[in-house]
């Protein structure tokens, strides 16, 4: 597909956008221009992000994103994407043709989103509040289910935030309930112990948007994918984990969109900027605050010792 050579891309257009979905569904997308042809990255909740080639036509941008199963004989899904400022707002639709020939209809919104800063931020000049507890070692006080529809396998055992499944695999999704903090937060340095078997996986995300990664030492999951990392994102410079069955310790601090990350007293990832919501976010705008969110439609696993420290002052 080509765009007219009569149909410049609006600057407007261009950047990063937080988009409502009438269905609920999380979903982030960025414009771009290259070598004079639009281009998109889009993420549907857990999907990838292209980048999917786009047309321009009578002021609309479109494109598809087309997903092929892994299962034999399996049929691929087309996404077609329309969207388009109206009254400098953005507005668009997804049709999506499942694999058995229905169509679902899914209309949204967006939201700009500021553009990443020019610099990271100078730590040196960073000020904290005092710590708080998230978790108070007797119950879930503070805390709430993000599906109403899931299994709720969170309960607290021993002073611990323990999550309980049947599931073993390292599929994205499961049968059972996410869990994130009633209050929503800005930037901060947290700390949180966790313990994860061999070749079991959760995830800690970061105002909702950015997953640091929890597994063992020795997972399947290494690099970009493996603890230290915020997943699918920034790969730590070493890997500094545990074996599984053995407690872990994060220090995150997240400022200006820059994370430093602290596996088990190493320093992994030096205020490296973060693109962009990782996978499974859910909350997409980086202008915005979100909750600590923690990952239980994976495998079984524990959290304790729980405190964040707001940033009060970057001067």
């Amino acid at each position: 597909m080509s765009m007219s050579l009569a149909e410049e891309l609006p600057s407007e257009l261009k950047g990063d956008w937080s988009l409502d979905l009438d269905s609920g569904l999380p979903a982030w997308m960025r414009v771009v221009e290259e070598d004079g042809q639009p281009q998109v990255y889009m993420r549907l909740y857990i999907g990838p992000t292209g980048p999917y080639k786009a047309e321009q036509v009578d002021g609309r941008l479109k494109f598809e994103i087309r997903r092929n199963p892994k299962k034999k004989n399996g049929q691929t899904s087309i996404t077609k994407v329309d969207i388009r400022l109206k009254d400098g707002k953005l507005d668009g639709t997804l049709e999506r043709r499942l694999a058995d020939g229905t169509s679902q209809r899914d209309a949204f919104t967006g939201k700009k989103v500021p553009p990443m800063p020019a610099s990271a931020p100078d730590l040196s000049k960073v000020r904290f509040g005092h710590p708080i507890s998230l978790f108070n070692g007797k119950d879930l006080t503070g805390w709430r289910t993000h599906e109403s529809d899931k299994t709720n396998g969170w309960s607290v055992i021993d002073g611990m935030l323990v999550n309980t499944t049947t599931k073993t695999d390292f599929s994205p999704t499961g049968s059972y309930a996410n869990l994130r903090t009633e209050a929503e937060f800005e930037d901060f340095w947290l700390h949180i112990e966790f313990l994860v078997e061999e070749a079991r996986n959760s995830g800690i995300y970061l105002r909702g948007m950015y997953e640091a990664q929890v597994v063992d030492r020795d997972s399947p999951m290494q690099g970009i994918q493996g603890v230290g990392a915020i997943f699918g994102a920034i790969a730590p410079s070493v890997n500094a984990g545990n074996p599984g069955g053995q407690w872990q310790t994060y220090d995150l601090t997240l400022v200006d969109r820059h994370i430093t990350v602290v596996l088990n007293g190493v320093k992994v990832i030096d205020n490296q900027p973060i693109d962009g919501p990782t996978a499974g976010a859910i909350h997409t705008n980086a202008a915005a605050p979100g909750p600590i969110y923690l990952q239980g439609d994976h495998t079984t696993v524990s959290y304790r010792d729980i405190y964040l420290a707001p940033v009060m002052s970057k001067q």
